[in-house]
């Protein structure tokens, strides 16, 4: 990784880590296997704030990771009937 790829990713844990504080989002982390990709779920008002949210990352917006937003109902909890 570059300065400039480690810097972005710093800034955007640090940014996941503030959303979660703020109570936006709900869970992250990175997918493990042979392709490596990140999941992001979080609460928006609309569709426009949640591109904007996913659009601002740090590590998307310095074009380190591409972002696809998927609005997610939740059909399954555990705990939940």
């Amino acid at each position: 990784m570059t300065d400039e790829e480690r810097a972005a990713w710093g800034l955007h844990f640090e940014r996941l880590q503030r959303l979660l504080a703020d109570g936006v989002l709900i869970l992250a982390g990175p997918t493990l296997g042979e392709t490596n990709t990140g999941v992001a779920v979080f609460e928006a008002p609309d569709e426009a704030a949640a591109r904007r949210i996913m659009d601002e990352d740090p590590a998307i917006a310095g074009g380190f990771a591409t972002g696809e937003l998927r609005e997610f109902r939740v059909s399954l909890l555990r705990g939940r009937r």
